[in-house]
């Protein structure tokens, strides 16, 4: 389908500045067993193209699912006429911007498909999980999923380019919920998290099999726990924590589209204004944030985004200071700043990329994880987030945890349930005094990000070592 689609795209020659058709296959599975009882089984497959046009100055998108000669005709002349109407009256001139013509390919590696293991035998795998689940009578809902999605895209422009990428995605969860009267807990593990790129083998890395144990005991240990003290105290935040601090405080206000003003009507604005980038002091010096999709098996991996950039690892922040947006090459060129980031990126073949973060990592320090609780007179340690709010410029925020454990002196001690801080993103990461290293170090990542209009939901990974907070506004709640 793919070289037929191209072969049919290459004779249609649009006489225009330029014109891009982006196809995408995808591809998915999504099994899960819960309480015991298999839940229906899930399977998708979505075929369709993007045309994209520059022409005099303007752009225009059209989508279609009529891969025929016929239907690629009309989609292309329909983003012509889009162009044409937006030349002169768009806010910025898109025959400035001279669109990269890449030739290369990209694959996820892969060391066990998901087709090696049969459907009876990816249910069984569950069933015992959730038998694993249910350890106890006040262990009320229990749930195991694997939902695995393949996703097969080819981006081609009429000069020549052609960039060939095949991803394959494995987004398992775990979830157990314990409740005595009125009192519910949950502990849970992947999906908005241990997320990764690769095939089965991410069971095994992930330690997948063996978690739920561990889950369930946990579930029940914080039915007993008091409620999280409310005070001002260090704050030490596993990775999986950091996951969404790093994503909705640094990730979101840099994305570029955001500070220039496209996403003030729905997701918001941001607090960083252009002036900021090269000089102002975002975090303490242990800040060190990339993107970086040189990892493979993270989540947000890719070679070239969805206007054919090449992706680079590239710092955005270092030593606390704020380099450079998440920015794409449209978006780079409107805000007249100098390179680009490879995140120009769409969540389907029936919409256009837009700014959005990819991988976004924190770079890890050189202290263990029970050297950053040693550093600690008083304070709590929280994992695995549970509920977020952040107002629409991506400043002031507030993020609840399912798990929380106190440290006084220097050590662990009593764990502590519905554990939640709140902080401004303007001072809390100059407050970053800890920085866990390479042992402490997780590539994370989720499947739902959510932005633009019509909303699009995307893949973001981010890579944190476990961060050490000074004087956080901590509270407990029901």
């Amino acid at each position: 389908m793919f070289d037929t689609v191209e072969s049919r795209f290459r004779q249609i020659n649009p006489e225009v500045d330029f014109c891009s058709l982006r196809l995408v296959e995808e591809r998915s599975e999504r099994i899960s067993v819960r309480q015991g009882i298999l839940q229906p089984v899930q399977d998708k497959l979505d075929v369709g193209a993007m045309v994209t046009v520059h022409d005099r100055g303007g752009t225009g998108y059209a989508a279609t699912s009529d891969l025929s000669p016929s239907g690629l005709s009309a989609a292309v002349e329909q983003a012509k006429i889009w162009a044409q109407k937006t030349a002169g009256s768009s806010v910025f001139d898109f025959s400035k911007v001279a669109m990269p013509a890449p030739v290369g390919e990209y694959s996820t590696p892969v060391a066990k498909s998901w087709d090696s293991l049969s459907l009876a035998d990816k249910i069984d795998l569950l069933q015992q999980t959730c038998t694993s689940l249910k350890s106890n009578d006040r262990v009320v809902d229990w749930e195991a999923t694997l939902w695995y999605t393949e996703e097969d895209i080819l981006y081609i422009t009429a000069d020549g380019a052609r960039v060939r990428q095949k991803l394959h995605l494995m987004a398992p969860q775990l979830r157990v919920t314990a409740a005595v009267g009125s009192n519910t807990q949950t502990r849970s593990f992947g999906l908005f998290g241990e997320s990764q790129q690769g095939g089965l083998e991410v069971l095994d890395r992930i330690r997948f099999r063996d978690r739920a144990p561990q889950l369930s005991e946990e579930a029940l240990q914080l039915l007993e726990a008091p409620n999280c003290p409310s005070e001002k105290m260090d704050l030490l935040l596993t990775s999986d924590q950091m996951l969404i601090q790093i994503h909705e405080s640094i990730g979101h206000p840099l994305e570029l589209d955001r500070i220039l003003g496209d996403e003030r009507n729905f997701a918001g604005t941001s607090f960083v204004s252009l002036d900021m980038f090269g000089s102002y002091q975002y975090g303490s010096e242990l800040l060190n944030v990339t993107f970086n999709p040189e990892h493979p098996e993270q989540l947000a991996s890719y070679g070239f985004d969805d206007c054919g950039s090449q992706a680079e690892k590239t710092f955005i922040i270092e030593k606390g200071i704020l380099k450079r947006p998440l920015g794409s090459l449209i978006s780079q060129a409107r805000a007249g700043l100098p390179g680009a980031i490879a995140n120009a990126r769409a969540s389907s073949w029936n919409r256009p990329p837009i700014d959005r973060m990819a991988n976004l990592n924190i770079e890890p320090g050189n202290q263990t994880l029970q050297q950053l609780i040693n550093s600690i007179e008083r304070g709590v340690l929280m994992r695995t987030n549970w509920s977020w709010s952040i107002d629409d410029s991506r400043n002031k925020f507030q993020f609840g945890c399912e798990w929380g454990q106190l440290i006084e002196d220097g050590q662990l001690t009593k764990v502590v349930k519905n554990p939640n801080y709140r902080g401004i993103s303007a001072s809390f990461w100059r407050n970053l005094k800890g920085l866990g290293d390479s042992s402490t170090f997780e590539l994370l990542g989720s499947p739902f990000c959510g932005k633009g209009e019509p909303t699009q939901i995307i893949r973001v990974g981010h890579g944190s070592p476990a961060c050490v907070f000074a004087n956080v506004d901590v509270f407990g709640g029901d």
